[in-house]
C-alpha cells in the first residue's frame, strides 16, 4: 500500500521555467513577469523587492535596507551585498550626549542611516542581471501610481499610528491620512510622490542613453548624488521631529553621507549540514548566529529525536540562546570592530558551547570566550538582566513609544481600532508586522535571496518631495562606547537580516528566508532541519509547527530581553508544550499558523525548479512554470 503524500497548506510548485517567493502576491507575480520575459533571476529579484516597496510599506521601503546572498549558475560560489548603508558622519556619541540621549530612539531622524536599498538593486542588476532600469521598475511604478490594495496588517499600522501623523508627522499623514482617514483594509491605496520619484530614476537611467550598465549607473546616481540625497539633506538637517525619546529632533544624515556609499560585494560565512553547505552574512549581520547553531547542534544526534518534539525543541531553543548571546557580544561591522568569526564557527568551540546545554532552561546570557578573549555586553543589559534574576521575572517590561521596533506597538496602546484586538497581536497571539523576503531561481540556475527591511512608514516621517521615509537601523547601535555594536560615525549597524542560500557539491540547491528580526534564523532552522535531516519537501517543512526564544537582547529599541522566554505555536501540542514548561522555558502559545513567513525557491536534483511560501499571514505566494 502507497504512502499517501503529506498534508500541505498549498502544493510545493514544481516546474522549468522559474519560480518566485515572496511575501506579496502582486511582487511575487511582478518578478515572474520579468522571468517569463527573458530576464533572469537577479532581474527578477529587483522587480520583486521593488515592488514590495510599494505594497508593504509597513514593512520596508524604498529607504530601506536589503541585504543580497545569490549564486551564479555554475559558479559554486555564493556571493554577498551589503545592503546595509552605515550610520552618518555626524553621528557621534558625543553629538547623542549633547542632546541628552543614551539609547538610540527608533523612530524619527535622529536614527537614520545611508538607505541602501536602491543602491544595492541597482548593483545587483549591473553586476549580475541582463535587463534596463525600466523594464524592472515598471512593476512598482504601476503599483504607486494606479494604486494597490492595503493590505489589512498596513491598514491597522496606520490606524494605530494615525494621531502621532496628525500630531507631529504632518507629511505623513498628507501620504497616509488622505481624507482625514485611515485607509481601510483592502482599500486602493496609491503613493503618487513616490511614483514620481521612481519616474524621475528612470528618466535619469534613459536619458544615458542605450547602454544599460551607464543608465543603471546613472539612476544611482540620481539617487545617491542628485534630487535624492538633495531632498534627504535638505528635510534631515532642517525638520525637527518627534521621535521615541520624548523630544523633538532633527537628523544627522546629510548628502555627504549619500554621496560617498557603494554597495560591497563580500564573500559569505558559511558552514555544513546534512551535507549541505549554508551560507549566510558576515557579522555585520546576525547570519552566522545561524550557522553557530548548526555547528553546536552537529554533535547532537537529530535523527533520534522527531520533528516538534519538546527534546527537539529544548536543544534547538537552548543552541539558540547560546548563539545570540555571541551575537550580541561579539558581532559588529568588521571594518570597525576585530569579531572572532573563524574561532566562533571552528568544532572546539563548538563543543564548548555543546557542552553548556542541560536538560533545563537555562536562565543565564551566556556569551563565550572565542579565542580565550572576554565578551562584552551593554552595562543596561547586564543590569536588566540581573534585575530580572533577582525578580524572578522575565524582564521585558519597557515601555514603548508608538512604531518602535520592527515595527511594534506599546503594549498599553489599547484595542486596535480596525480589529478590536490586542496593538502587537492579531486574533492568534502573533507580533505583527516585521519585513519581508523574496527567493528567485531561474531556469539556467541562477538563485538569489533577499530580506528587504527598513524605511517603514511608521518609523519616520516622510519625505514629501520623496514619498518615502528614511530608515531607523541606527537604533541597533549602542550609544555606549567600547562595545562591538557600538554607535561610530560611517559604521553599520549589527542587522537581523538574514537571506540564506544552501548548496550541495558545489551548486545552488536552495535561497530561503523569512521576516522576524531576532527570530528570522531561529524559524528558519526549524525549516532547514525539518528539509534537510528530517527529509520534507520544503512546503511541507513550511508547514510545520515552529517556535523562537525571546531570551536574547532585542535588538530593537527599547532593546527587552525576556529570560527563558519561548513563543511556540499551539500545534506543537500539548503534551510537548507541557514538558518544555517542566523544563523551566516561560512558554507562550501562539496561535497554530502565527510564528513565522518563511518562503523558499531551489533546484532539485533532476533539475526541476521548484517554490514554496508560506499561508500564514494569507498574503505571500510563490509562483512559476
Amino acid at each position: 500500500m502507497s504512502t499517501p503524500p503529506p498534508f500541505t497548506t498549498r502544493p510545493e510548485l514544481v516546474g522549468t521555467v522559474g519560480m518566485v517567493a515572496s511575501t506579496h502576491w502582486l511582487a511575487s507575480q511582478s518578478g515572474m513577469a520579468v522571468l517569463e520575459a527573458g530576464g533572469n533571476a537577479f532581474d527578477a529579484a529587483v522587480a520583486t523587492g521593488m515592488v514590495l516597496h510599494v505594497v508593504e510599506p509597513h514593512l520596508n521601503g524604498l529607504g530601506g535596507d536589503v541585504p543580497v546572498i545569490g549564486c551564479v549558475a555554475g559558479s559554486g560560489e555564493p556571493f554577498v551585498l551589503s545592503g546595509q548603508g552605515p550610520s552618518p558622519a555626524l553621528a557621534t556619541a558625543e553629538a547623542f550626549a549633547d542632546l541628552g540621549v543614551d539609547l538610540v530612539p527608533g523612530t524619527g531622524l535622529l536614527p537614520a542611516v545611508v538607505p541602501g536599498a536602491f543602491g544595492t538593486w541597482m548593483d545587483l542588476l549591473a553586476r549580475y542581471g541582463t535587463l534596463p532600469v525600466r523594464d524592472v521598475l515598471q512593476y512598482a511604478i504601476g503599483n504607486a501610481r494606479s494604486g494597490a490594495p492595503m493590505l489589512p496588517q498596513a491598514a491597522a499600522t496606520v490606524a494605530r499610528v494615525a494621531d502621532m501623523f496628525s500630531e507631529h508627522w504632518p507629511t505623513s499623514a498628507a501620504v497616509y491620512l488622505a481624507g482625514g482617514r485611515p485607509p481601510g483594509p483592502g482599500e486602493r491605496f496609491r503613493n503618487v510622490a513616490l511614483a514620481e520619484t521612481l519616474e524621475r530614476l528612470v528618466a535619469a537611467a534613459d536619458a544615458a542613453g542605450p547602454d544599460r550598465e551607464a543608465g543603471i549607473e546613472a539612476a544611482r546616481a540620481a539617487f545617491y548624488e542628485g534630487f535624492v540625497a538633495e531632498e534627504i539633506d535638505r528635510f534631515s538637517a532642517s525638520t525637527s521631529v518627534m521621535d521615541a525619546s520624548g523630544s523633538p529632533h532633527a537628523g544627522f544624515l546629510r548628502y555627504d553621507d549619500l554621496a560617498s556609499w557603494r554597495v560591497r560585494e563580500e564573500r559569505a560565512a558559511t558552514a555544513e549540514l546534512a551535507g549541505r553547505t549554508i551560507a549566510k552574512t558576515g557579522p555585520w549581520g546576525q547570519g552566522p548566529a545561524l550557522l553557530q547553531q548548526i555547528r553546536v547542534l552537529a554533535g547532537l544526534d537529530l535523527t533520534d529525536t522527531r520533528p516538534g518534539s519538546a527534546e527537539l525543541v529544548h536543544a534547538v531553543v537552548e543552541g539558540a540562546k547560546l548563539a545570540l548571546a555571541d551575537r550580541d557580544a561579539w558581532y559588529g561591522d568588521p571594518d570597525h570592530t576585530d569579531v572572532p568569526l573563524d574561532d566562533l564557527l571552528s568544532a572546539a568551540y563548538a563543543g564548548e558551547r555543546r557542552a553548556l546545554i542541560g536538560t533545563e532552561a537555562s536562565d543565564e546570557l551566556r556569551p563565550g570566550r572565542p579565542g580565550g578573549r572576554e565578551p562584552r555586553l551593554p552595562q543596561r543589559v547586564l543590569a536588566e538582566v540581573e534585575a530580572a534574576r533577582r525578580g524572578g521575572d522575565g524582564g521585558g517590561s519597557s515601555a514603548r513609544a508608538a512604531g518602535v521596533g520592527e515595527p511594534t506597538f506599546a503594549p498599553d496602546a489599547g484595542p486596535d481600532p480596525l480589529t478590536g484586538t490586542d496593538p502587537r497581536t492579531g486574533t492568534d497571539g502573533v507580533a505583527r508586522g516585521d519585513t519581508c523576503h523574496l527567493d528567485v531561481v531561474d531556469s539556467r540556475g541562477n538563485v538569489v535571496s533577499v530580506t528587504p527591511s527598513g524605511g517603514w512608514l511608521q518609523s519616520s516621517p516622510v519625505i514629501p518631495a520623496l514619498g518615502f521615509p528614511l530608515p531607523t537601523r541606527a537604533q541597533m547601535f549602542w550609544v555606549e562606547q567600547g562595545l562591538p555594536n557600538s554607535l561610530a560615525p560611517r559604521k553599520r549597524p549589527r542587522t537581523t537580516l538574514s537571506p540564506t542560500l544552501v548548496l550541495r557539491d558545489g551548486a545552488a540547491e536552495l535561497a530561503c528566508g523569512t521576516p522576524g528580526g531576532d527570530q528570522q534564523d531561529q524559524w528558519q532552522l526549524p525549516f532547514l532541519l525539518n528539509h534537510l535531516v528530517f527529509g520534507m519537501g520544503i512546503q511541507e517543512a513550511i508547514d510545520q509547527p515552529t517556535w523562537h526564544t525571546t531570551h536574547l537582547v532585542s535588538s530593537f529599541d527599547p532593546r527587552e530581553i525576556e529570560l527563558r522566554g519561548l513563543h511556540a505555536e499551539d500545534r506543537l501540542g500539548p503534551d510537548v508544550l507541557a514538558e518544555l514548561r517542566r523544563r523551566g522555558h516561560r512558554v507562550t502559545v501562539t496561535g497554530p499558523w502565527s510564528l513565522g513567513r518563511l518562503s523558499a525557491v531551489g533546484t532539485r536534483p533532476d533539475g526541476m525548479l521548484r517554490g514554496a511560501a508560506t499561508a500564514r499571514s494569507m498574503q505571500a505566494y510563490a509562483v512559476g512554470r
